[in-house]
């Protein structure tokens, strides 16, 4: 009767553990350019949520005299260390030919400009006039993460290809910026007339796969699997809850390698698309979470029953492999998030907030468990010093033995 307790104080914790997970990624809700006020009030016509780099584009078409007021506007950056561009590609659809609006912050001001890149060799953008005209050009920063760039420019024509990107400030002007994911996402086409703006689409189609790749392998070795280790490491202690937490971490962990399977097969997909990309650590470490993953799998069909001499060293196999595993998610899943999808910041701080959430809960269950099993043994002294030492002063872990008297 002591142990159905314990048992229900378990489901509390797991059910509190899901909530926190599910209030986690339902409270981070996306930002959209027609939720946006200006301070300085000013009013477009159009707008568009770019696809790539937590970037923003506003316009008002003058067809008359064929200009147009724009806003360039990007979040989630450090408005002290980086620099922010939008540019017209009259000429092509990428860097090279690509006529720039600049602005980044000096120790002084926020300095706002035009630069016309001639080739992708460039790495800085220094100014220069264009080949279209363009007047009133600034910037303004709100807080210490969101930058705009304002301009009224003269496009060679009502539609054209644009694109734009974010760098790092280096000795005082803008440096190369990124070659992530999301930098090279950073291209479309913009018509003015119509209020429209696009992406290419193998451009969207490769974000879009980059993306589920992130989702899946996050979902499966990044929350399901300590998840699943969790449940094994603690309501295991609970009597009433043998065999079934066994099951449940079963389900839990090979769920998350089903999963993760296809999130691995994804990214092999990836990369056979884009064989000039190779990140080298995230593919490696990937390479050897499955390997290792496949290894546990396996091992459960070799698992020893409870009684056999190879059981403890089955087991000491099975942990330090598991958390290996474990910690190795972990790592690649930031790996990724850092170098490959280089997502918007609430997405890192959204998984930070689980492994947070995951760890503090198994404290909390630490320190629970080691109070049930410290009970247990008070309130059956008898019992555990007869199992602890025998009668013949030696036990086999799961029964005394008594000598046969003669």
């Amino acid at each position: 009767m002591r142990s159905s307790k314990p048992t229900k104080s378990m489901i509390i914790y797991l059910s509190l553990l899901l909530c926190s997970i599910s209030l986690l990624f339902t409270t981070s809700t996306a930002q959209t350019c027609t939720s946006h006020t200006f301070a300085n009030n000013a009013q477009f016509s159009s707008c568009s949520d770019l696809p790539a780099l937590n970037s923003f584009l506003y316009w008002t078409y003058d067809a008359n005299a064929a200009t147009a007021n724009i806003a360039f506007r990007v979040t989630g950056i450090s408005t002290s260390s980086n620099w922010i561009a939008w540019a017209l590609n009259p000429s092509g659809s990428g860097m090279a030919g690509a006529q720039a609006l600049v602005a980044f912050q000096n120790s002084t001001s926020i300095q706002a400009y035009t630069s016309s890149v001639a080739s992708t060799s460039i790495t800085a953008l220094t100014p220069s006039t264009l080949s279209f005209q363009v007047t009133n050009i600034s910037a303004t920063t709100t807080g210490t993460s969101e930058m705009t760039l304002f301009a009224t420019i003269t496009p060679p024509r009502t539609t054209v290809n644009h694109v734009w990107q974010v760098g790092q400030v280096s000795s005082g002007a803008p440096g190369a910026h990124p070659l992530g994911s999301a930098n090279r996402a950073s291209v479309g086409t913009i018509d003015f007339l119509s209020g429209q703006s696009t992406a290419g689409t193998a451009t969207i189609a490769r974000l879009g796969r980059k993306n589920a790749h992130g989702v899946i392998n996050t979902i499966s070795w990044g929350i399901l699997m300590p998840l699943g280790a969790i449940i094994a490491r603690y309501m295991k202690v609970f009597k009433s809850a043998d065999p079934a937490w066994f099951y449940i971490h079963v389900t839990c962990q090979f769920s998350a390698y089903v999963i993760g399977v296809a999130g691995w097969g994804t990214g092999l997909k990836l990369g056979s698309d884009s064989p000039g990309i190779v990140y080298q650590t995230h593919r490696n470490l990937g390479i050897a979470l499955f390997c290792l993953a496949t290894l546990q799998v396996f091992a459960l069909l070799l698992r020893p029953k409870k009684d056999h001499k190879f059981r403890l060293y089955w087991n000491i196999y099975h942990h330090c492999v598991g958390y290996t595993v474990l910690i190795l998610s972990i790592v690649n899943i930031y790996q990724g998030f850092d170098h490959v999808l280089q997502p918007e910041e609430k997405w890192k701080r959204a998984y930070t907030g689980i492994i947070i959430a995951l760890g503090a809960i198994a404290l909390g269950l630490e320190a629970f468990t080691w109070i049930v099993v410290l009970k247990r043994k008070k309130d059956n002294p008898d019992k555990n010093a007869h199992h602890a030492n025998g009668t013949n002063g030696y036990s086999n872990g799961y029964t005394s033995r008594t000598q046969p008297a003669v």
